[in-house]
């Protein structure tokens, strides 16, 4: 990753969804989740999603980053349509473009951090020592070169969470996309990892999409967007003072 001249400045719409509908139907009635939702994401930008639980925060951030295909509408990534490619293609886009971070952070008990953060390389058997590099410099950005050498269970929660962090980085994704990150963190470890999110965010031209219950993290975001109905409504927040 390279930082950009001017971190402040949000660069161009890198992620556009349009007319996106999913509707889950089981033994009942059909549940219509999402209902048209349009969204457009820039380089650069943080956007957060809030809304009640059970009203389809998730399923966006799914459906945003191919986990999930929608019933109707389109995603298009640099002007080009994801949902036209097949699994295979599908697959092979989100490992170079997209990143993940969830509530729980996945890390492998039996590895240490570095070996964690290397995880995405060697499963693209990338050679160990340009995995290890790409690895000791991401714990770095985000704090942690000094426990490089620890395993999970000798880390703090923040620390794990920053440690998972680091590794959906590791391609060096243009959008991020985070569900809950902070949920299982206390106060202070929370506005710690939302400063770094939003710093990367700014600082690497990366689009960060973040699913939240937290109203700091909503609020330091550059746009707030709330689920209700299925509908989104968008709400762009005040510059940030950093």
């Amino acid at each position: 990753m390279s930082p950009v001249d001017d971190p402040h400045e949000l660069g161009p719409v890198l992620l556009r969804a349009q007319g996106i509908h999913k509707t889950y139907r089981g033994v009942g009635d059909a549940l219509h989740i999402l209902r048209g939702v349009d969204l457009e994401l820039r380089e650069g930008e943080m956007l957060a999603i809030t809304g009640a639980s059970g009203s389809g925060k998730s399923t966006l951030l799914h459906v945003l980053g191919t986990l999930d295909r929608p019933d109707e509408g389109t995603v298009e990534f640099g002007g080009k349509e994801l949902f036209r490619m097949g699994e295979v293609e599908l697959a092979r886009f989100r490992n170079r473009n997209l990143g993940f971070v969830f509530q729980f952070h996945h890390l492998l008990p039996e590895f240490t951090a570095l070996e964690n953060v290397m995880m995405p390389g060697m499963i693209q058997r990338k050679l160990p020592g340009e995995c290890e590099r790409r690895a000791r410099e991401l714990l770095e950005e985000v704090g942690l070169a000094p426990r490089a050498d620890h395993k999970p269970d000798e880390l703090s929660g923040g620390e794990q969470q920053r440690v998972a962090l680091a590794r959906s980085l590791f391609s060096n994704p243009k959008v991020v996309l985070a569900d809950e990150p902070s949920g299982n963190l206390d106060p202070e470890s929370a506005r710690r990892l939302h400063q770094l999110m939003y710093t990367l965010a700014r600082r690497y031209r990366q689009c960060w999409v973040v699913v939240t219950h937290n109203e700091e993290l909503a609020r330091l975001a550059d746009t707030q967007c709330r689920i209700q109905d299925g509908i989104l409504a968008t709400t762009p927040n005040a510059p940030k003072a950093l």
